[in-house]
């Protein structure tokens, strides 16, 4: 008995100092609408969140169809991320659905958009992370939600935003640095569909594609017969498919032309974890160094 006491005695000081900890040694719970967010959040959060992201990997956002899974998650989060700018037209349903009682945090708020005509239309292109210099806008909206809703480790998200800005940094730095190298009329590829606005626009690199914004759109005859005269008349020499979209279309267009294959390029969606692009570091680099080699080879 008396030992019992005795042990009982010494865990109590224990238990206190456990109570008396700070709310931070909870998780966050957070749900990002789709893998490239996901990793930015997970680098600003670090160990302090546990981030479920919605669209998986080498999954297609435009596309997504959410599952029971998807809103019961979407439910238990404490925070929620979404990119806006129409990416994620799935996101109010599955809101609705889920019974989630918060707002999703729109990261591209602030950025400096592109737009474009379809069909008649004005629509602003989502794909906003192909330039490292408009992710730096989502860690700063990222490192401000974190921050209220978790004040005890806004230090933290606070240094962890800072270290990933930096990074961003030397990506764009070396984006510039391969491409600076390649004469202007070789930073031209034929591409699935047209993601790559805002890295084009950064890198001076012209994009062409036989589909819109979004991959739900649909080429007709007449725009890629105009796209295959457009790809003869500027010399295009490489074209890639996406991991997430169906790359049929863009061989269809490859084999008319004489576009040799460049290989597969990481645009809306991370790999998995054994892939070459598990986080957006790596996609970025992996792209940049794609496109630059299949410049290189057609000069």
């Amino acid at each position: 008995m008396t030992s019992h006491r005795l042990l009982l005695s010494a865990a109590i000081p224990a238990l206190m100092a456990l109570s008396a900890m700070p709310a931070s040694a909870e998780t966050l719970k957070v749900v990002a609408s789709f893998t490239v967010l996901a990793d930015v959040v997970k680098q600003v959060g670090g160990e302090h969140v546990k981030v479920t992201s919605l669209v998986g990997p080498n999954g297609d956002p435009h596309e997504f169809e959410p599952s029971p899974a998807d809103a019961k998650n979407l439910n238990a989060a404490q925070v929620t991320f979404v990119s806006g700018e129409g990416l994620e037209g799935w996101m109010d349903r599955l809101i609705t659905a889920s019974g989630y009682k918060g707002k999703p945090v729109t990261v591209s708020e602030g950025i400096n958009t592109r737009t474009m005509e379809e069909d008649g239309e004005k629509i602003t292109d989502p794909h906003v992370w192909n330039s490292p210099v408009n992710v730096k806008v989502w860690v700063a909206h990222i490192e401000k939600a974190l921050s209220s809703a978790d004040p005890t480790d806004a230090a933290a998200f606070k240094a962890n935003a800072e270290k990933y800005t930096r990074t961003l940094d030397e990506l764009n730095a070396y984006a510039h640095t391969k491409f600076d190298k390649v004469a202007d009329d070789r930073r031209k590829v034929l591409t699935s569909h047209d993601a790559f606005g805002y890295f084009g626009r950064e890198y001076n690199v012209s994009f062409l594609a036989p589909l819109g914004l979004s991959t739900e759109s649909e080429a007709s005859a007449a725009d890629v017969a105009k796209l295959i005269e457009q790809i003869k008349g500027e010399h295009v020499k490489a074209y890639f498919f996406e991991n997430s979209n169906d790359p049929r279309l863009v061989k269809q267009v490859a084999k008319a032309t004489g576009a040799e294959p460049g290989g597969e390029l990481y645009v809306e969606s991370l790999s998995d974890a054994k892939g070459p692009a598990p986080t957006y570091e790596k996609m970025f680099k992996y792209n940049v160094d794609q496109l630059a080699a299949a410049m290189a080879k057609s000069s």
